[in-house]
């Protein structure tokens, strides 16, 4: 698999504008990371004010963005590791499980009891350490999920604001009851940060890379554009 080597310090909705330019461009498995600022990510089909504590993030200084892929609301720091696998294969549910199957792979042979769940999130101990969401494009599949390393909890259930009855379906309370770092196992005493393993996982998964090159920035800097609409973020 390819590994892009991504500018940093960008809104996370670039990097998400970087996954769709290259679904149309890549011609092999590719994988990506980064990481990101303070920010919650809500599907697209969500009611942001439902999902969202709105007066929470602005008064904080987090950013709040729609992704175009559907499932539930995720907040990033600096703890979180992002991470999107852009295939040319269309057969989505595929290339969706290929993913799963490739990442908890690597995080059990870390020593993490990782399995993925029926709901594409990958549980250690019964605990969500990473979610995933996927769509398809005309020219190929993108997957991308988030891996809890040391994401700090106390400002992710101020931040997010999931129904009762979603909460109900797995069983807890709240958000902090089914979440989990990695940095809370002793398998993570061994690696030690979200740098080491980050170049851990690049290099269980891929066997090439290359960076992003000027031209291809400046294309993604347009295409990021449509996620900063107001109409776009707002869901209408």
């Amino acid at each position: 698999m390819l590994y892009i080597i991504a500018p940093t310090h960008r809104r996370l909705v670039w990097y998400l504008a970087m996954e769709e330019y290259l679904a149309k461009h890549v011609e092999e498995d590719t994988f990506v990371t980064w990481v990101v600022s303070p920010t919650v990510i809500f599907g697209r089909h969500q009611v942001m004010e439902a999902e969202v504590n709105v007066d929470y993030c602005r008064a904080n200084g987090i950013a709040m963005y729609r992704r175009k892929s559907g499932g539930g609301c995720v907040y990033a720091d600096g703890g979180n590791l992002m991470m999107s696998m852009i295939s040319p294969n269309r057969h989505s549910e595929v290339v969706f499980q290929s993913f799963l199957d490739r990442v908890s792979g690597v995080l059990r042979k870390c020593g993490f009891a990782a399995v993925k769940s029926e709901h594409n999130d990958i549980m250690v101990d019964g605990m969500k350490v990473s979610g995933n969401a996927c769509y398809a494009l005309p020219t190929g599949t993108i997957v991308h999920g988030t891996l809890l390393v040391n994401v700090d909890f106390d400002v992710l259930q101020q931040a997010i604001t999931p129904s009762v009855e979603k909460l109900s379906k797995h069983g807890v309370q709240s958000v902090r009851q089914r979440v989990a770092n990695l940095s809370q196992y002793a398998a993570f005493d061994t690696i030690k940060s979200l740098e080491a393993f980050r170049a851990h996982l690049i290099g269980a998964l891929c066997v090439h890379a290359r960076e992003l090159s000027k031209e291809e920035i400046g294309v993604v800097d347009e295409m990021e554009q449509s996620y900063l609409e107001p109409q776009f973020i707002a869901g209408k």
